[in-house]
C-alpha cells in the first residue's frame, strides 16, 4: 500500500521530541497526541461544567480546530502529535460506535409498534435522500454529501464514522460533515425547545420530534429533557430506533461501494480480482449489532452500562479533537459557506420531517 506522507513522517516528529543526545524520543510516537486528546477531553468538559449550553463534542471540536490553527501548537499537532491523534481520530470512534450499541435494546424499540417503527423508517430514507440532494445541489465535493446526509438522518458522528469506513473516506474528508453535523446538534438544542413552547407541543409530542430530529444521542437528550421526563423516556426510543437502521444503512452503502469497486477493476487493463474492495459491513459496526444484542438480554447489570455510556462520551471527544487538530481554517472556508448553508437546509428538511411523524405517532401511539 503506498503511503507518500509515510516516508518522510517519521524524520520530522523524531528529532523534535528528543530532548536530548542519543537517547532519541522521550515517548512512544503516539503518546505525545494522546495526551494532548486527553487534555483536550478534560478541557472540554471543563468548558461544559462552566457553559452547559455549550455541549462536551462542540467544545472538542472547536478546541481540536484551534490546537490545528494558532501558530505555536498548530507545529505539534501536525508533528510530535500526529501519531496519537490519528489514532483517536480512527479508533476510538470506532470504539466508542461498537459501545453505541449498549444503549439500545430491541425489546424496547419493539415496543413502539409496527406503525411507528415503519414511519421511522421512512423519516431515515427521506431524511437521507433529502440531505443528500440538498448537498449535491450547493456542489459539496468528495464523499460529503453522503457523509453530511448519514449524519443527519441516523446518528450524526457515529454514522459519519461508519459511512467512511465503508468508503475508506481519509480521515481528514471527515471533518467537514463532523463539524457541521455538531453544529446543527447544538443549534436543536436551543432551537427545538423554543420551537415546540411556540407550537404549544405536548411532552411526549416534543419528546418523538426531538427524537426523530436531532443527530447524536447525546444532543437528543440534552434538547428532550427540557420538557421532562415524559418527553425526555420517548425522545430516546425514537431516537435509538434510528440508531438501529445505522447497520442496514452501512450495509447498503457497502454495497454500492463495491459494486463501484468491481466496476473499476473490470474497465482495468489488469483482469485480476480486486482484493482492496471495501467491506461490506465494516467489523466495528458488527460490534455495534453485537453490543446491541447484549443489551437486549437485560442481562448486562446498570453499573456497567453507565460506564460504557461514559467512556463512549470520552472516545467520541477524544477523536473529535483529534479531527478537528489535523483541519486547517483556510481549507475549511475552501467550501465552507456554501457547506454550512447546506447544512443549514438539510437541518431544516429534518427538522420538518421529524415534526410530521411526531404529529402522526403520538396519536396513534397514544
Amino acid at each position: 500500500m503506498p503511503d507518500s506522507p509515510a516516508t518522510p513522517e517519521p524524520a520530522t516528529p523524531e528529532p523534535a521530541s528528543s530532548g536530548g543526545g542519543a537517547r532519541g524520543p522521550r515517548l512512544p510516537r503516539p503518546v505525545a497526541g494522546l495526551l494532548a486528546a486527553a487534555v483536550a477531553v478534560a478541557l472540554s468538559h471543563l468548558l461544559h461544567a462552566l457553559l452547559p449550553a455549550v455541549p462536551v463534542l462542540t467544545a472538542a471540536v472547536v478546541l481540536g480546530l484551534l490546537a490545528a490553527n494558532l501558530p505555536g501548537v498548530g507545529r505539534a499537532a501536525a508533528g510530535a502529535w500526529k501519531p496519537g491523534l490519528a489514532l483517536a481520530a480512527r479508533r476510538f470512534l470506532r470504539i466508542g460506535i461498537v459501545l453505541l450499541g449498549l444503549k439500545v435494546s430491541l425489546v424496547d424499540i419493539a415496543g413502539l409498534g409496527w406503525t411507528a417503527l415503519g414511519l421511522i423508517t421512512a423519516l431515515v430514507l427521506l431524511a437521507f435522500a433529502g440531505t443528500y440532494a440538498i448537498c449535491l445541489a450547493f456542489r459539496l465535493p468528495g464523499d460529503e454529501p453522503l457523509l453530511i446526509a448519514a449524519g443527519f438522518s441516523i446518528c450524526g458522528v457515529s454514522a459519519i464514522g461508519a459511512m467512511a469506513a465503508v468508503r475508506r473516506t481519509r480521515t481528514e474528508d471527515t471533518v467537514v460533515p463532523i463539524a457541521l453535523v455538531t453544529l446543527c446538534g447544538t443549534l436543536a438544542i436551543a432551537a427545538l425547545p423554543l420551537a415546540g413552547a411556540l407550537l404549544g407541543l405536548g411532552p411526549e409530542t416534543f419528546g418523538v420530534w426531538a427524537g426523530a430530529s436531532v443527530h447524536d444521542v447525546g444532543q437528543v437528550v440534552a434538547t428532550a429533557q427540557t420538557a421532562g421526563a415524559t418527553a425526555l423516556a420517548a425522545a430516546v426510543v425514537v431516537k435509538l430506533a434510528r440508531v438501529v437502521l445505522l447497520a442496514p444503512m452501512t450495509a447498503a452503502a457497502g454495497v454500492a461501494a463495491r459494486r463501484a469497486s468491481a466496476r473499476e477493476a473490470g474497465a482495468s487493463a489488469d483482469g485480476r480480482p480486486n482484493s482492496g474492495r471495501p467491506p461490506l459491513v465494516p467489523l466495528f459496526v458488527l460490534g455495534f449489532l453485537a453490543m446491541i444484542l447484549v443489551r437486549t438480554t437485560g442481562l448486562v447489570p446498570p453499573p456497567v452500562l453507565e460506564g460504557a455510556a461514559v467512556l463512549q462520551d470520552l472516545l467520541f471527544a477524544a477523536a473529535l479533537f483529534a479531527l478537528g487538530a489535523g483541519v486547517r481554517i483556510r481549507a475549511l472556508f475552501a467550501s465552507g459557506v456554501r457547506a454550512v448553508t447546506a447544512a443549514l437546509a438539510a437541518w431544516a428538511l429534518v427538522a420538518g420531517l421529524g415534526l410530521a411523524v411526531a404529529l402522526l405517532l403520538v396519536p396513534v401511539s397514544g
